[in-house]
């Protein structure tokens, strides 16, 4: 763990006191949340995930004891944490960022304002630093296993079956990732993929003879007005061309062109329909060909998912809210599977992937304190 000599770098600058009550130190969850936002994290570098690793298994091991053992695979490094005893509940998160390494110089670490601030403190290594300090505030950490992966912000393809193996084997799961909007909890959330629609033409002279080509940007711009025309928002599902490209200069006829597509959708049916729509998009432009490639990876997270896990959570926080978000996460996966799942139990702050990412640091304490109680609830609940 990073040790800051300098008073002046420490942020030391909370209300601690008000943490006394809950049994933490927001000083030092602080400390800790500034070790592990210095070691940047962007998804798909493998060096930067394996070091992110090494610094999370660190507060781990330090906070809770034990070892954190490091899984390596395709997608980077995760680190899986286990008590010991019967499964009971697994504590779920990510270390990987959407961040590119560089941006720490740009915007360091930094609480002021009532505010930790820096890349990654929201989403979501604030609510990974709540998550230890609650646990180490038990004497009985028996059954809680912790994983965090490495690719969530990017698939979680290579950690999709350990994190439904070990949620199965758990029974109950509680991901970290970063509030709603004023700390509320998050029961539901949007299924959610990438389609990449790859168009192959013929390149011409677009002054001699353009009639000789075939224009993959104009059947891409085809594609997108048939691909936009499957979002149906009365039900939820939105279908967003965000990326384009095509074509090498501007007196050629464009014989290449690719579209990306984010979809996000609120039911099963709605996932079957939008991927079958993809499946069968067809050329417009005589000669030009088409490759569709994606999946809606991610399926939605009903309500139903936290239904025998947010009464506990309103028996400790009464008055908590829980709401439904387009955006989704690994809950998404172990909701999927069966499993009961409670998300949206990381930092209250906002601006996730942006610039002005925050935490409320007077929040952290609390959120902390939250945490340990619902794993003691489920340590005691009957199991099913």
């Amino acid at each position: 763990m990073t040790s800051h000599d300098d008073t002046s770098a420490s942020p030391s600058l909370s209300n601690d006191a008000n943490a006394t009550a809950f049994g933490v130190s927001t000083d030092a969850m602080l400390e800790d949340l500034r070790t592990l936002v210095e070691i940047e994290s962007p998804s798909r570098d493998l060096d930067a995930l394996a070091a992110s690793a090494e610094a999370v298994a660190t507060v781990i091991e330090n906070r809770l004891g034990g070892q954190a053992v490091l899984n390596v695979n395709a997608g980077g490094t995760h680190v899986h944490w286990v008590a010991g005893g019967e499964p009971r509940v697994l504590i779920l998160g990510h270390h990987d960022t959407v961040f590119p390494l560089g941006t720490l110089a740009r915007r360091p670490f930094a609480v002021a304002d009532g505010r930790a601030t820096g890349p990654g403190v929201f989403d979501m290594l604030g609510g990974l630093v709540q998550a230890v300090h609650g646990l180490a505030t038990l004497d009985d950490r028996s059954g809680v296993e912790i994983l965090v992966t490495a690719d969530e912000e990017v698939g979680s393809f290579s950690s999709r079956a350990f994190i439904e193996e070990r949620a199965r084997a758990c029974g109950a799961v509680l991901v970290f990732e970063g509030a709603a909007d004023g700390g509320a909890l998050k029961n539901a959330r949007k299924g959610c993929g990438a389609f990449r629609v790859s168009i192959a033409g013929r390149a011409s002279h677009a002054g001699l003879e353009p009639e000789a080509g075939v224009n993959a940007l104009i059947e891409a711009a085809h594609q997108v007005l048939a691909i936009a025309a499957l979002s149906r928002p009365e039900l939820g599902t939105t279908v967003t061309p965000t990326v384009a490209s095509a074509g090498t200069l501007e007196n050629v006829v464009p014989a290449e062109a690719t579209v990306v597509v984010d979809v996000r959708v609120e039911s099963a049916e709605e996932k079957e329909r939008v991927e079958a729509a993809f499946a069968a998009l067809t050329p417009q432009v005589d000669g030009a060909r088409i490759t569709v490639e994606g999946t809606i990876a991610r399926p939605p997270m009903p309500a139903s998912a936290a239904a025998e896990l947010l009464p506990l959570a309103r028996q400790l926080m009464p008055g908590i809210e829980a709401v439904a978000v387009g955006g989704g996460s690994d809950g998404n996966l172990t909701a999927a599977v069966g499993v009961p799942t409670l998300d949206g139990l990381g930092a209250v702050g906002g601006g996730a992937h942006a610039d002005h990412e925050y935490v409320v640091v007077d929040a952290m304490a609390e959120r902390a304190h939250l945490a340990a109680g619902l794993v003691k609830a489920i340590q005691h609940a009957p199991r099913a």
